[in-house]
């Protein structure tokens, strides 16, 4: 009999598992395709413009321009600062596939140095990959045509044209222009901080000195942008738009370049050798600076010896830089403004002045003058006057035409520090002058309070005895001795010195505002007077100590000498000039302005280890108020006009 067969499988429950399964599956491709739905309308649709604006961004690119930098010029009109086109190599990190094969190949196509790209490596360290770094820069016309004939081996490597600073003058005006070089990381920082680093995104060199410096905001202008179409490269494919920079403002500066020139060479020796036949070109050490007394605009303002900017506007080697830092003449610092010296003789007339003014001394005061004077009722050391015998009966008028040491002594006795001190401030010593560059000390006006914390001791009444005479504690600038002279020959009115004349916005030349110091409004115009006699009889009278160097003058004027020691001489130790190391010599001072009844001039100079003022410093000025003030005869006005050459002249106009 056969067995009847099990039934194993149940299809209706096979079927009923199948469709549940089928229909989740359903639901759930429904659901992922309604999110995917949602999402598509979300991202075309809601958050289309965010999404298009993001894909603008990388497509659209923002690339700021700079601005032209605005030209500097003299009060004639004479170019002193330009912007000349110059040729850089640059590197595009990001687009090179092998820095180092780069670095051998441009080393034997274009003569490349281990020292341009140690600069290189420097500054690529701080530039974002996508953007160019210049690795050497200033390429001549030969350079360019080797790099255009051998480009295909460099890929991201290009030349580009920029337009850089150029001064024509080169170290004629480097302390009164400075220069602009490329920005650091500490300008960054400093931009950022004012606000301004947006400003300089496209521009690489920024003002580092003098004029270039004070005046940046002035010079630099506004950047503008253009916005481009760029492929997945990077490479530009078109301009969308395009805003352009406002270029910086011309300026116009008071200095007449034919007097810079002309005192420049005045600092200047020049000798042929005897073996060679050569010029042999020797740079005195020294300072001057001449200003116009009717508002103090500087006309010259030289500093000897100096150097050519346009070493740092395009990289100056490590070598050079080396060789100027550590060169003993300091050619890197301006005498007129950071040059530090006792104000020896030339303080006289001022002391003369506030003496007169505190009923000190009296226009009929006589002092007897032996030769020496000591502190009353003291065992003190003798204090030395120059002329080691004496100047016997001195009144105020004779002090200042000799120069008497003595009479000084006496009055600075009798005044004290905290008078002495006080006045000579209000003359502008021991604070800034104000003129128009950044470069500027102080120096020195001593005090009791400057002196205990300086050098932690009280002040004594020796102390007070030198500083009668422009020496001891006291320092100054040669333009502060400037500015003091201006003040004296103005009877009181202190002007601010600058360097700026005009600016010139729109070809419309704007002048230059500057706002005076508090006068000295209590003195006397008698006792103004008797100071500017005074120092008209030390170039006139017949014991001036410059009566020499203003022998037989056409215009008349006034002066003032002065010899400030280097080292202090021991009580019976005498002077010997000839027997010295010639950086031991004094320094030799002197100011002076001319014509004496209408000043026109002042000009003030520190010769550093020249000797005597009167032997030394007055015959320089002299040159420069005959340079100024005597109308060249028309027949000769070529030789004798100005200190610009017909080839200078002729570089400028091109």
């Amino acid at each position: 009999m056969r067995q009847k067969r099990t039934q194993i499988r149940d299809h209706r429950a096979e079927s009923a598992l199948f469709f549940r399964r089928a229909l989740v599956s359903f639901i759930g491709i429904i659901v992922l395709v309604s999110v995917l739905l949602f999402n598509l309308f979300n991202i075309q649709v809601e958050q289309h413009q965010d999404y298009k604006t993001r894909s603008n961004d990388n497509r659209i690119k923002i690339v700021p321009v700079s601005p032209n930098r605005g030209l500097i010029y003299d009060r004639n009109g004479i170019l002193l600062a330009e912007n000349r086109p110059i040729y850089n190599l640059e590197v595009t990190i990001e687009k090179v596939p092998d820095m180092e094969q780069t670095y051998a190949a441009l080393k034997s196509v274009l003569g490349l140095t281990d020292e341009d790209i140690e600069r290189f490596k420097k500054e690529r360290r701080r530039t974002r990959r996508f953007k160019s770094v210049p690795i050497l820069e200033g390429l001549n016309e030969q350079q360019v045509a080797l790099f255009a004939v051998n480009q295909h081996r460099f890929p991201g490597v290009e030349v580009k044209a920029y337009l850089k600073r150029y001064y024509p003058y080169g170290d004629s005006l480097t302390h009164v222009l400075g220069y602009v070089a490329k920005i650091n990381d500490r300008d960054l920082k400093k931009l950022d901080q004012d606000g301004k680093l947006s400003n300089y995104k496209a521009t690489r060199d920024i003002g580092k000195l003098g004029i270039e410096r004070y005046y940046e905001d002035l010079l630099h202008g506004t950047s503008g942008y253009q916005e481009v179409e760029v492929n997945s490269r990077g490479r530009i494919i078109r301009t969308l738009k395009y805003v352009p920079p406002i270029p910086g403002k011309d300026i116009k500066l008071n200095i007449d370049l034919g007097l810079q020139l002309y005192v420049k060479e005045l600092l200047t020796e020049r000798k042929l050798d005897p073996e060679t036949g050569e010029e042999i070109i020797k740079h005195k050490r020294g300072s001057v600076v001449v200003i116009d007394p009717k508002d103090d605009a500087i006309l010259a303002m030289v500093s000897s010896p100096s150097y050519d900017p346009n070493l740092f506007v395009r990289g100056i080697s490590g070598k050079n830089y080396r060789e100027l830092l550590n060169n003993p003449d300091r050619p890197l610092v301006n005498r007129v403004t950071l040059g530090i010296y006792p104000p020896a003789s030339t303080v006289k007339p001022m002391i003369a002045v506030a003496a007169l003014t505190e009923g000190v001394v009296t226009p009929k005061t006589t002092r007897n003058d032996p030769g020496w004077w000591q502190i009353p009722n003291s065992t003190s050391r003798k204090f030395r006057d120059w002329l080691r015998w004496g100047h016997g009966p001195v009144n105020i008028y004779k002090a200042i035409e000799e120069s008497v040491d003595t009479y000084f002594y006496q009055v600075a006795y009798d005044m004290g520090i905290d008078r002495l001190s006080a006045w000579m401030n209000r003359f502008g010593y021991g604070e800034y002058t104000g003129v128009d560059i950044h470069e500027e000390s102080k120096a020195n006006m001593p005090t009791r309070d400057w002196k205990q914390a300086r050098h932690k001791r009280p002040w004594y009444q020796g102390d007070t005895i030198p500083v009668g005479i422009g020496q001891g504690y006291w320092t100054a600038t040669p333009l502060q001795i400037a500015k003091a002279t201006s003040v004296l020959v103005n009877n009181g009115v202190v002007h601010r010195p600058h360097l700026l004349k005009d600016i010139v916005d729109e070809e419309v030349e704007k002048p230059a505002e500057f706002k005076d110091f508090p006068p000295i409004s209590e003195v006397s115009p008698e006792t103004w007077e008797i100071a500017r006699e005074g120092m008209h009889r030390v170039l006139y009278g017949t014991r001036g100590t410059a009566r020499k160097a203003f022998y037989n003058t056409p215009y008349e004027a006034g002066g003032k000498s002065g010899s400030a020691q280097v080292f202090g001489l021991a009580e019976n130790q005498k002077y010997n000039a000839d027997e010295l190391e010639e950086r031991l010599r004094d320094h030799a001072l002197f100011t002076a302005f001319a014509p004496f009844d209408k000043p026109e001039v002042v000009v003030s100079m520190v010769l550093e280890n020249a000797g005597g003022g009167s032997s030394n410093g007055g015959p320089i000025a002299r040159k420069i108020f005959d340079h100024m003030l005597i109308k060249p005869n028309p027949e000769s006005k070529s030789e004798s006009n100005s200190a610009l050459t017909a080839t200078e002249t002729t570089e400028v106009q091109q």
